[in-house]
């Protein structure tokens, strides 16, 4: 991967996680969004408004635009900027969602320019937290949390097993993936696609989709 706004990444130190790589993996996200906008949407036509693709996919071209303009000298401060971005310029339920999840995830992890996998794994469970605080979201409820509760369980087991980075990250992308692909069988709880009731037992939800393509990302880092 390559992005004009990020350098070289030092290796020298592997299991350290720098705001490079953490603006790397926001613009990775970006990406994949924007190029699975119409997959997504139409996830989402099924049981929702058939525009969670494009929400995201607007909101992460503001993101994208904000980091160009003001880099971040720091982890914290990148990700509090990515999360109030989110939540000013994704609409639907997605923006306060992940909006939340970074909020949470950068006051964790605070503006230590070297994070180690540990301590970014404490800081995606308190982006969890914070989805669940936003969302009242359980495991089965057919949601983004779905697909983010057992990547990070995996994450942080993998983490503290001090498995090295790379296979931390895998571990948590093989998570998500197994995640959203049960939310197919799962009878909605949340949301609008709650309404449907048994209709919407057969189709993948779309906020675990999103959800794993962070996920995806963090592995191209």
């Amino acid at each position: 991967m390559s992005h004009d706004l990020i350098g070289p990444h030092d290796r020298s130190e592997p299991d350290k996680i720098s705001v490079e790589m953490l603006s790397g993996w926001i613009l990775e996200f970006g990406r994949l969004v924007t190029a699975q906008k119409e997959q997504l949407n139409a996830l989402d036509a099924a049981i929702g408004d058939a525009d969670h693709g494009t929400n995201l996919a607007r909101g992460f071209h503001a993101v994208t635009a904000e980091l160009e303009l003001t880099p971040q000298a720091d982890p914290g401060a990148l990700l509090d900027h990515v999360g109030r971005t989110v939540v000013s310029k994704v609409g639907g339920a997605a923006g306060p969602l992940f909006g939340t999840f970074f909020l949470y995830l950068g006051e964790a992890v605070g503006n230590d320019p070297g994070l180690d996998s540990r301590r970014f794994a404490r800081g995606l469970r308190a982006g969890l937290a914070g989805v669940v605080a936003r969302g009242s979201a359980e495991a089965g409820d057919k949601t983004m949390y779905d697909a983010l509760a057992p990547a990070i369980d995996a994450i942080e087991a993998a983490a503290l097993a001090h498995h090295e980075l790379p296979d931390v990250l895998r571990a948590g992308l093989r998570a998500a993936e197994s995640g959203r692909d049960a939310t197919i069988g799962m009878l909605a709880r949340k949301g609008r696609a709650s309404y449907l009731g048994e209709r919407s037992v057969g189709h993948q939800d779309p906020g675990a989709t999103s959800a794993t393509l962070l996920f995806t990302a963090l592995t191209l880092i």
